[in-house]
């Protein structure tokens, strides 16, 4: 199950449910650049773009990897406050383990019944919106596994 979490977890960076959120501090501060932030002005970011910033990522940071969150055969977490899908610090989803349970169960029961293809020639498309989805939907075609297993 480890390259399956860690397939979710390249699928969430790069296509995060929740594409963009906001933080207002409660005081003055300053960012690590020297940025000052007065006390409940509105900061948004992006995860989106986030998740495509070389920076953060690295000059593969825009494809499908799965790899990247795989050390010596294992998994291994990337920063909360650089992998922002279920929010950081004292904001961290208390769900979070839970979802990834739920995400494996349902994608190793979908994935030893059936082979998924994006349908031919279906352009895929995200809108960036408060949460992320396809433009034009995710079109697949499901072909019935034949005890394959």
């Amino acid at each position: 199950m480890v390259y399956l979490h860690a397939a979710i977890s390249e699928s969430l960076r790069l296509y995060p449910p929740v594409s963009y959120d906001h933080k207002e501090p409660q005081e003055d501060d300053i960012f690590p650049d020297g940025t000052r932030v007065k006390k409940g002005a509105r900061v948004v970011y992006c995860m989106y773009v986030m998740a495509r910033m070389e920076n953060l990522w690295g000059k593969d940071c825009r494809e499908f990897r799965p790899e990247r969150w795989i050390k010596d055969g294992k998994f291994v977490s990337e920063s909360q406050f650089k992998y922002t899908v279920f929010n950081a610090g004292p904001r961290l989803c208390v769900g979070k383990k839970f979802a990834y349970t739920q995400m494996k169960m349902v994608a190793a029961s979908i994935l030893l019944r059936y082979r998924l293809k994006v349908v031919e020639g279906h352009v895929v498309c995200p809108k960036v919106n408060t949460t992320l989805y396809m433009k034009h939907g995710l079109l697949v075609t499901m072909e019935p596994r034949e005890n394959d297993y």
